[in-house]
C-alpha cells in the first residue's frame, strides 16, 4: 500500500463535556483526602522532602518519614499549581496547548514483551524495538505525544534514559518519560537541553514530561520525588501517578481507593509548589482490581463504574488530568474483549475531559505490545472522534434544493450532490477494506499491512549531527556512572 505524508495530529475536540459529578460530590472526595493527609500522613523516603514539608509547616516524624499535612498547607500550595500549560515539541507543528475541549492521545506503556512482526512470536521488548514502535506513532495523527509503549529491556539500569534517546530520534513529537531518580532526572534534563537548544528554550517550551508514581498506601519514594524536584525546577512538567489496587494496596471500595490515590498525588505536588511554585503538574489516579479467587492484577471487570471520577477529581484540586483509562485485559490483538474495553475507555476518556490519556497499543494487561494492536486502536480512535464532532446544519449539508429535486420515489444516487458528497461522508473504517473476491478483508490483516507499510515507509525527521552526537555522550556518561 502506498503511504502518504505524516499527517498532521488529530486530537479528541469535544464540541460538549460529559459532566458527570457535582461539586458537592466532588468536594465529598477532597475532603476525604485532606483528612487522610492531615491524620494519617504519607511516607515519604527523601530527607529534602523532609526538609521542605517541614520548614512549610507540615509534621514530620524523622523517625518514620510519615508527614501529616494540614488542610490549609496542602489548599494553600495546591492554588499554585496551574490548571494548564503547554507542552513542546521537536516540531514546533506538534506542539500541544491543553484546554477544557481537548484531549491528546499517546500508546499506552510500558509494555515489556513485543509481538515479532516479522515472525509473530512473543519475547522481551528491546531499544530496537522501541524505536520501531515510536515511528509508527509518529506517523499516526492519533499520536499526539510519545511515551515508550516498550521497555529498553536490553539496556539495564539506564533504560530509561535509552528510551528518551529512541525516542528523540524516531519522532518529532513531544515525549513523556518514566524517568526515576535524581541522578537519572539530572541527565533526562541534559538530553532535553540539548534537543530543545538551550535551558530557557525548555523551560518556555517543554520537550519532555515525565510520569513518575507513587506507591499505595501512601508512599512517595526518594527515587520518585527527587527526579519530580529536578524535572520541577528545569520547569519539565511531571505527571504524578498512582495506582491503589482494591483490596490490596487500597481499600476494596471504589471511593476509598480513590481518596487514597489522591491523597498520594496531592502530597506529591505539594512538595514540588513548596519548592517550585507554579510548577506544572498533571495527576492520574488509576484504580485497579484483585481477583478474589486468583489474586491476579485486572483492569476491566464487568463493573467498572464511575471510570470519569479520576479526571474530575483531578479538575477539582485545579490541574490537569492524565487519565489512565483505557486497557485491556485481553491476552490476543484483535478480539471481541479487546475492542469492548479499549472502545468504552476511549468514548468515555474522551468525554470526560481528560487533558492527556495513554491510549491503546497494549494487551495482556498491559505488557504485551502488537503493531496490529496498535492500528485496531487507531481505529477505535478515529470512531471516537468522529463521534465528537457535530452535524453541520449550512444549506449545503441539509441539502433541501437536492431533495426537492429527486422528489418522492426517486433516487440519489445519479445526482452531482451525490457526487460531490458521497465519498467525504463514507470514510473507510479498518472494517471495510474490499477483499478480491468481494465482501471485506480481515480486519486483523488490514492492520498488520498498515503497520508492515509505516515501518517500511515513515522516516521521521531526524535530529542533527550534533544533537545525536551530544545524546550518545551523555547516554555513556549515565552508563558510566550508573551501572557501576
Amino acid at each position: 500500500m502506498s503511504l502518504e505524508p505524516r499527517p498532521p495530529i488529530t486530537p479528541l475536540v469535544r464540541e460538549w463535556t460529559l459532566r458527570c459529578h457535582d461539586d458537592p460530590y466532588l468536594e465529598r472526595l477532597k475532603e476525604a483526602s485532606l483528612q487522610i493527609l492531615e491524620r494519617v500522613g504519607v511516607r515519604f523516603g527523601s530527607a529534602q522532602a523532609l526538609d521542605l514539608l517541614g520548614n512549610a509547616g507540615a509534621h514530620v516524624d524523622r523517625a518514620t518519614g510519615v508527614v501529616r499535612l494540614p488542610p490549609g498547607l496542602v489548599r494553600d500550595a495546591m492554588s499554585r499549581a496551574p490548571r494548564w500549560f503547554d507542552l513542546g515539541a521537536r516540531d514546533p507543528s506538534c506542539d500541544l496547548h491543553l484546554d477544557e475541549r481537548t484531549t491528546f492521545c499517546t500508546s499506552d506503556g510500558c509494555g515489556t514483551e513485543i509481538v515479532d512482526q516479522a515472525t509473530g512470536a512473543v519475547r522481551r521488548s528491546t531499544k530496537e524495538d522501541l524505536a520501531a514502535v515510536t515511528r509508527l506513532t509518529d506517523y499516526l495523527p492519533s499520536m499526539a505525544f510519545w511515551w515508550p509503549t516498550v521497555a529498553a529491556g536490553d539496556c539495564g539500569e539506564t533504560a530509561q534514559l535509552h528510551e528518551l534517546d529512541a525516542g528523540w530520534n524516531n519522532t518529532v513529537k513531544h515525549l513523556q518519560g518514566m524517568v526515576n531518580g535524581a541522578r537519572e532526572a539530572r541527565y533526562a534534563v541534559e538530553m532535553a537541553t540539548v534537543v530543545a537548544g538551550s535551558r530557557e528554550e525548555l523551560r518556555r517550551r517543554p520537550l519532555l514530561s515525565d510520569l513518575i508514581g507513587t506507591v499505595s498506601p501512601l508512599v512517595v519514594d526518594r527515587d520518585a520525588i527527587e527526579a519530580a524536584l529536578v524535572f520541577a525546577e528545569a520547569g519539565v512538567p511531571v505527571a504524578f501517578v498512582s495506582m491503589p489496587t482494591m483490596g490490596t494496596t487500597a481499600p476494596s471500595t471504589r471511593a476509598g481507593a480513590l481518596a487514597l490515590g489522591a491523597a498520594e498525588l496531592v502530597a506529591a505536588t505539594v512538595v514540588l509548589q513548596i519548592a517550585h511554585p507554579g510548577a506544572p503538574v498533571l495527576h492520574s489516579t488509576m484504580p485497579s482490581y484483585a481477583d478474589p479467587r486468583t489474586g491476579g492484577f485486572v483492569s476491566f471487570p464487568l463493573d467498572n463504574r464511575a471510570r470519569s471520577l479520576p479526571t474530575e477529581v483531578a479538575h477539582a484540586w485545579g490541574v490537569p488530568s492524565e487519565a489512565a483509562a483505557c486497557g485491556t485485559d485481553s491476552r490476543d490483538a484483535g478480539t471481541w474483549q479487546e475492542g469492548v474495553e479499549d472502545g468504552v475507555d476511549l468514548a468515555l476518556a474522551a468525554w470526560e475531559g481528560c487533558e492527556l490519556l495513554p491510549s491503546v497499543g497494549l494487551i495482556n494487561v498491559y505488557t504485551r505490545f502488537s503493531a496490529a494492536d496498535l492500528m485496531l486502536g487507531h481505529d477505535l480512535y478515529e470512531r471516537v472522534r468522529y463521534a465528537l464532532l457535530d452535524v453541520e446544519l449550512d444549506d449545503e449539508s441539509l441539502a433541501l434544493a437536492v431533495i426537492a429535486d429527486v422528489g418522492p420515489g426517486g433516487h440519489f444516487l445519479g445526482h452531482g450532490h451525490t457526487r460531490q458528497h458521497l465519498r467525504g461522508t463514507f470514510v473507510r473504517a479498518v472494517t471495510h477494506e474490499p477483499a478480491a473476491g468481494g465482501g471485506y478483508r480481515d480486519p486483523l490483516e488490514v492492520a498488520k499491512e498498515r503497520a508492515a507499510a509505516i515501518l517500511a515507509g515513515h522516516v521521521p525527521e531526524p535530529l542533527g549531527d550534533d544533537e545525536r552526537r551530544e545524546l550518545t555522550r551523555i547516554l555513556a556518561a549515565a552508563d558510566a556512572e550508573l551501572r557501576s
